[in-house]
């Protein structure tokens, strides 16, 4: 044995050569840790002196490196900038020192390989994959770039261009890509590939692969003239400015850093990679998007803990047809899960079946799937006028119209049906599971699960606990919404559950500062350039106006205290125009049909003169002020549902808002983004805004955190 540590090992092959083995204890897969970094330095000291004549890298995990440990990151980017600078210039004096072992080094991929997984393989003379391999950069997705030496090697192995697309996308390559780009030097399959890289290190030996040129190549300056180089990375510079947009630093950071290094060493190269992923490390974009990374991770562990006990669900149902009902059975039967599809008419029945089918049509044409899987797909969903065959189902949907009425009585018979284990829940948005389950025999079978629309492409399912809802709901719940390929968010029962009841008092600010005279235009394009996907007006057109007036009086019966309104809102106003938004054509904007059957959101004049007579007088508000309160009004109800127990976490609030609204990912959740303002500043900007009414009011709690020098992460 050369080297013997926890998680590398390095033993003597009877060829001569080293066989060094990534193996990290406790651990699924194997990441750049301390342990691993600080243990691939001793490795490689101790083969530089032995007496090898070559090194293969291998992995004993089902993949190879996934990366460095994100988990360290947070601690890790509260360094100085000279400290954070030096780990990574200590960092990159391991990967040099195992590209300069003065024996032939080959890295064999068996799995996945990416961000510092990638990085040491590149500091390797030559790779071998499996053809099952999975290459790439995923550091920009953190807000970052890579540090351990990616912008460096990569383009000096690959084509620059494609080096550029790999770094500033964060997509990954296919092994057969990767041979095809030059970052692989062979594809295998899995059963020779320790062979396969023996078979590497003997023909660098004989000379058949020329290890001497390889390293110039990749040590050395990019093999471009000064003209192909500027040709090169501005035009990749200016692709990744416009696909990044303003808010996301890293991938044209990335790209920045290696056409300053273009024409330098390896060593000059390296510091300019350290010292933008430095800057990037260290700025509030990284921070959030590592936070992101680290809740979804949690919510993972959470749903597993929450689905332990769950039992197999071979069949469900839903309960009402329609677009929300076609897109679940959509989303059941595309997920394996067979489906009946139940109305009271032919026409609903119609539709729902409709709407799966056109949902299969377009994965067709995108190429994503056969006509053969998609007929498999349909025919996997049951219409059906009755309850014949609801005796066989494990799990039920209810998604008939928003009345408590009509809810209940279709829950109530179903219940009559079903087999005393099958699990009932309500698609609703706004009723109380609690009341729902008043008239039900087993309520503890019972709890809401709330799709947000369109199914297919909402990755949130809310999963709403009743006052009387049992652990079995609960579990077969959160296991059927991750079978549907879902992120499934248990929350407790109230008033808009856990997303709308944040969301109605941001469209209540919205409708507060048009009664002062905002332009409801102004409102949408600074938000827009805060980082939302749509401006309050716009969402509302999507939402429905009339979906969202009935939710507004359902949030003022449960809050009266901040969501009742002395004004008339313009959402009440349009409504009772008859303006419903994009189901119609006509809300706050206007909109018509393009070619392709899509809404085009165009704006009438007219509608100024409609919102007129809600305004007391028409005035310009300032951009700052438009943001704070919009923000104020959605970030302290957020708060209020932390302290109320609607969920458990910080965490779940902010995934709720990313998946279940589109909060700006870059800004990384309300909580997230009290933390970064600062808690006692946040509590002074809401303060300038007191008179406004208890919308805008912080919680004893959150100054009782702001005093206290708290924060939710």
């Amino acid at each position: 044995m050369i080297y013997q540590g926890s998680a590398i090992q390095v033993s003597r092959l009877e060829s001569g050569i080293a066989r060094l083995c990534f193996d990290l204890p406790g651990s699924a897969v194997n990441v750049f840790n301390e342990l691993m970094l600080s243990e691939l330095a001793q490795a490689v000291t101790a083969i530089a002196a032995s007496d090898v004549k070559g090194l293969i890298c291998v992995s004993a995990k089902s993949s190879y490196v996934v990366g460095a440990d994100i988990k360290e990151f947070t601690a890790k980017f509260k360094l100085s900038e000279a400290e954070l600078l030096d780990w990574a210039d200590k960092t990159n004096r391991i990967f040099n020192a195992l590209e300069d072992l003065p024996i032939p080094t080959v890295s064999a991929i068996n799995g996945m390989a990416l961000g510092g997984g990638l990085e040491v393989c590149l500091a390797t003379d030559f790779r071998v994959a499996v053809e099952q391999a999975m290459l790439g950069f995923p550091e920009v997705n953190l807000g970052i770039c890579p540090g351990f030496g990616g912008t460096v090697r990569a383009p000096r192995l690959m084509n620059a261009d494609n080096a550029i697309d790999l770094i500033r996308t964060g997509r990954p390559l296919s092994a057969g890509q990767a041979l095809e780009q030059g970052i692989v030097d062979s594809v295998v399959s899995a059963d020779v590939l320790e062979e396969a890289a023996e078979d590497l290190v003997q023909q660098a030996l004989s000379g058949e692969l020329d290890m001497t040129e390889r390293r110039a190549q990749k040590t050395g300056a990019l093999a471009m003239s000064p003209a192909s180089i500027e040709k090169v990375f501005s035009a990749g510079l200016a692709r990744t400015n416009k696909d990044a947009g303003p808010h996301y630093p890293a991938a044209p950071t990335a790209v920045d850093a290696m056409w300053q290094a273009a024409d330098k060493s390896r060593a000059a190269a390296l510091k300019l990679e350290n010292e933008a992923f430095v800057a990037l490390a260290r700025g509030q974009v990284a921070g959030n998007l590592v936070q992101l990374f680290l809740n979804e991770q949690f919510l993972k562990s959470v749903a597993k803990k929450q689905s332990a006990d769950a039992g197999k669900i071979q069949q469900s149902a839903v309960m009402g047809a329609g677009i929300m009902g076609g897109g679940i059975a959509y989303q059941s039967a595309l997920r394996g899960v067979p489906i009946v599809m139940k109305d009271i008419a032919q026409q609903g029945l119609d539709l729902g079946l409709g709407e799966a089918g056109k949902l299969l049509r377009k994965q067709v044409e995108r190429g994503r799937m056969s006509q053969e899987a998609a007929d498999r797909v349909l025919t996997s969903i049951s219409a059906t006028l009755d309850y014949d065959q609801f005796k066989q189902v494990d799990f039920v949907v209810e998604a008939v119209v928003e009345n408590v009425a009509v809810k209940k009585a279709v829950l109530a018979e179903v219940e009559n049906v079903v087999r005393p284990e099958t699990v009932l829940t309500s698609n609703t948005s706004t009723i109380s599971i609690t009341r729902l389950a008043e008239d039900l025999q087993r309520p503890e079978n019972f709890c809401g699960m709330h799709f947000f629309n369109p199914v297919p492409l909402m990755p949130l399912v809310e999963v709403i606990r009743g006052q009387k809802t049992g652990k079995h709901a609960i579990a077969n719940t959160v296991a059927y919404a991750q079978k549907l390929g879902k992120t499934p968010i248990v929350v407790n029962d109230c008033p808009g559950f856990l997303v709308n009841r944040i969301l109605f008092p941001y469209f209540g600010a919205f409708c507060q500062l048009l009664s002062e005279g905002a332009d409801f235009r102004d409102i949408d394009r600074v938000m827009e350039q805060f980082g939302w996907p749509m401006g309050p007006a716009y969402l509302l057109d999507v939402v429905g106006i009339d979906t969202a007036s009935h939710c507004m009086k359902v949030m003022a019966e449960g809050f009266p205290d901040r969501m009742k309104y002395s004004f008339r809102t313009a959402v009440d106003h349009l409504y009772e125009a008859g303006s419903y938004g994009q189901k119609n054509g006509k809300g706050f904007y206007q909109y018509e049909a393009n070619a392709s059957g899509r809404p085009v959101k165009q704006f009438d004049e007219s509608i100024l003169d409609q919102l007129r007579p809600l305004q007391v007088s028409l005035r310009t508000f300032s951009d700052d002020e438009i943001r704070e309160r919009m923000m104020l009004a959605l970030c302290l109800e957020a708060v209020r549902c932390l302290e109320d127990n609607i969920v458990s976490s910080a965490a779940e609030v902010d995934m709720g808002l990313l998946l279940g609204l589109g909060y700006p990912r870059f800004r990384g959740g309300a909580l997230r983004y009290i933390d970064n303002y600062g808690l006692p500043e946040f509590c002074a900007m809401a303060d300038k805004y007191a008179d406004l009414g208890a919308l805008y009011h912080p919680t004893a709690g959150l100054r009782e955190m702001a005093a206290a020098d708290k924060t939710f992460y």
